[in-house]
């Protein structure tokens, strides 16, 4: 018998200050990075999934962004 399954993780990447998009409130937005792998015995393989996004600490708003904007707020 195989397990099979997949496995979503998220790693924060950096706080920054933005202005949101939702509720129009200056203020700290984790930008992060969610990723999917799938598993087999629950060991993770390989990502199959990348994405990115950010959200505003105030109203709670989650948004994805692409990837080139994602590296230029990191940066």
């Amino acid at each position: 018998m195989v397990i099979f399954g997949w496995r979503t993780t998220i790693q924060q990447l950096r706080m920054v200050q933005l202005v949101c998009g939702h509720c129009h409130h200056q203020s700290a937005h984790n930008l992060f990075r969610r990723y999917t792998k799938p598993t087999i015995f629950f060991i993770p393989l390989f990502t199959i999934s990348s994405k990115y996004g950010l959200q505003c600490t105030f109203c709670g708003a989650s948004y994805d962004i692409s990837k080139m904007h994602a590296h230029q707020l990191a940066g």
